[in-house]
């Protein structure tokens, strides 16, 4: 197939035109050529291009990190063989454990709070077996928590 104009390219990798011309601007799609009356013409190969930026957006990974990880990587680059996929992704996997961690405190300090019986967010934070962090400390273990009944429970 030849080249892709800018609605086929876009509907193809499942982006908005508008994207296609903010992914150019960043430098994470290559400049097209351009048709006489100033339509752009994608090769076909921007399809993957697009499809491999979702997918890194999708494992966690800012615009700015797939531009170096497509930096390493273009046709013909002397870098692609040290692209450092395997050192972003390792670094990344500690980021989203790390995020994983919080979420499950989030999630547990929840899970106490409902508990015990909280209902009053002034009156809890008053009590000193609250299970909400308000000083920003974590949460001591529910089996520690005594309310006293002034959360509700």
């Amino acid at each position: 197939m030849s080249a892709l104009r800018t609605g086929q390219l876009a509907a193809a990798a499942g982006v908005n035109a508008q994207t296609l011309r903010y992914y150019e601007r960043r430098g994470l799609l290559a400049e097209p050529e351009r048709t006489l009356g100033g339509h752009r013409l994608y090769p076909q190969d921007s399809v993957t291009v697009l499809r491999v930026i979702k997918a890194a957006q999708r494992l966690g990974f800012t615009l700015d990190e797939v531009a170096e990880l497509l930096e390493g990587t273009r046709v013909g680059s002397r870098r692609r063989a040290a692209a450092g996929l395997r050192a972003r992704v390792g670094e990344k996997l500690v980021e989203v454990d790390a995020k994983l961690a919080e979420l499950t405190e989030v999630r547990d300090t929840l899970r106490a709070a409902l508990a015990a019986g909280c209902e009053d967010l002034l009156v809890c934070s008053e009590s000193p077996g609250c299970p909400v962090p308000f000083d920003g400390a974590p949460a001591t273990d529910s089996t520690d928590r005594e309310c006293e009944g002034r959360c509700g429970c």
